[in-house]
């Protein structure tokens, strides 16, 4: 089986330049993963055009693009902190 986690919702205003956000995921408070969106291999504006050709987007929608190197396994009780910038936006044990 697989999931996704969603952490809280920001608004877009809140975070500055959407092809400019630094994000990074810690486990057990050790950073496993580091990113920016400027990394992305396209720009979130041409992603969101180019989904939308198929689909109808709506305000709520969520469109998943991949993650940055580090990705792995997790385990029961590990801790997993998910933040935008500083902000930290996910906050879970897994059960």
């Amino acid at each position: 089986d697989n999931s996704a986690v969603l952490g809280t919702f920001i608004p877009v205003e809140r975070v500055g330049d959407v092809n400019r956000i630094p994000f990074h995921l810690d486990i057990n408070g050790k950073t496993v993963q580091e990113g920016n969106t400027q990394d992305m291999l396209f720009p979130v504006d041409k992603i969101i055009a180019y989904v939308s050709r198929f689909f109808t987007l709506k305000i709520g929608d969520l469109i998943y693009t991949g993650t940055p190197v580090g990705v792995g396994p997790v385990k029961i009780d590990d801790h997993l902190q998910g933040y935008v910038g500083e902000q930290k936006l996910l906050d879970f044990f897994v059960r």
